[in-house]
Order: structure tokens, then C-alpha cells, then sequence
């Protein structure tokens, strides 16, 4: 995706102006290569595309500044830069971590901003209410998803799936359901204001949905 490509240099150009073009190509390269690697399904490029438009939601709704919504992007790029389904939980986000910091420190990226990548992305290891500000916007953006229009997530789920495609059904459907029903269980899906009024209902119901199928008892 080239405009994906140009939308990284732009970022990158604004948060660390100073950064070596070839540094800046060769990153690039490298997390697209990442995300379009062949076991994935949802966590690719496309997931990336539709964060950056819930970004732009949210800067639009003055949620986020011009400057948070870069940085934003820029997490939004190695939060997922590192997966692999069968690694235990949390590794991903780990790893992930790590090679942000060691990226973005090449390309000369503020001990500040390369901190707050950091942050943003551990943080998606448990999707927990985040209080304001960038960290409120990135956590709803990542949860997009669970708004999307029927089709769209019905589609998402059978990515989610696929990448899980090695796990027995029953074993999948416990897991799954252990993941969505706190998002239910708790007050509000998503952190932001506008996430909330514009998101919220849309993804619970979503979510209901897609847990009754997982709890139905099987046909007989």
C-alpha cells in the first residue's frame, strides 16, 4: 500500500525530522513485510488502515491534537509488528515494544515520543481503560473494530479464527469468550467521550452477538 508507505515517511518527517531517508525506507519496509506476513488475517495492514481512520475520527473530534494523532500512528505501526497466536500472552506486545524503542531511537525519534510508543503499545496487552489524552484515543482506535458495521466484524471474527486456525473450536470459543465478556461486563467499552457516544452502542451489541454464538450449545 503505497499511500501507507507515505503516510510513515510524513510521520516521520514531522516527529524526527532529522532521520536518515534510507533509516527511514528500510523501517518502513520492514514492518510493512511484517504485517503482510502469510499467517495473518486481521492483524495486517488493513487493521492498520482502519485504526488511522479512528484516529482520525478522534482528532477531528478535537479528542487529539495534530502532533498526538502522529505519534499515534506511529504506535499504531508496531503495536501489531510482532505476532505470532501461539506465543503466550503478552509476548507479542512485548516484543513489539522492544523493537519500537530500537527503531525509533535509529531514526533519532524524542526519548519522550519513543516512551509513549512504548507505553501505548504494552498497553494493548489488556485493552484497560486508559483516563485521557493520546493513551484514551489509541486504546479506543485499537477497539474500533468492535463498532464495525455487521458485515465488517462478522468478517473480523472469521480473521480472528483463521489466525487461530491450529485451536480446537471448543477451546477457541472458551478463550474468545473469556476475552470479550469483560469488555460487556465493564461500564463503558471505550474510554473517550466520543468513542462512547459514537461506538459504544455498535459494539455491544456486536459483542453480544458474537458471544451467544460461542456459548450456544453445540447442535445435536
Amino acid at each position: 500500500m503505497p499511500a501507507l508507505i507515505t503516510w510513515w515517511k510524513l510521520d516521520v518527517a514531522e516527529l524526527a525530522p532529522g532521520a536518515h531517508s534510507d533509516a527511514v525506507f528500510a523501517i518502513g519496509s520492514d514492518l510493512m513485510r511484517r504485517l503482510g506476513e502469510p499467517h495473518r488475517r486481521y492483524h495486517t495492514t488493513r487493521h492498520l488502515v482502519e485504526l488511522f481512520w479512528a484516529l482520525e475520527d478522534l482528532e477531528s473530534a478535537r479528542v487529539l491534537s495534530g502532533r498526538e494523532a502522529a505519534v499515534g500512528r506511529i504506535a499504531g505501526w508496531f503495536h501489531d509488528a510482532v505476532y505470532d497466536p501461539t506465543t503466550p500472552p503478552g509476548d507479542n506486545e512485548i516484543q513489539s515494544a522492544e523493537l519500537a524503542v530500537r527503531d525509533l531511537g535509529a531514526l533519532g525519534f524524542a526519548d519522550e515520543d519513543v516512551a509513549v510508543v512504548r507505553d501505548l503499545v504494552l498497553a494493548t496487552q489488556t485493552h484497560e481503560l486508559a483516563h485521557e489524552g493520546l493513551s484514551a484515543a489509541f486504546h479506543d482506535a485499537d477497539l474500533w473494530i468492535l463498532s464495525a458495521p455487521p458485515g465488517r466484524y462478522e468478517e473480523y471474527t472469521a480473521q480472528v479464527r483463521q489466525e487461530y486456525a491450529a485451536v480446537p473450536d471448543d477451546v477457541f470459543a472458551s478463550a474468545r469468550a473469556a476475552i470479550l465478556r469483560p469488555f460487556l461486563d465493564r461500564e463503558s467499552i471505550y474510554a473517550t467521550v466520543f468513542a462512547r457516544e459514537s461506538w459504544e452502542d455498535a459494539a455491544r451489541l456486536n459483542l453480544a452477538r458474537e458471544l451467544e454464538a460461542l456459548t450456544a450449545a453445540p447442535p445435536r
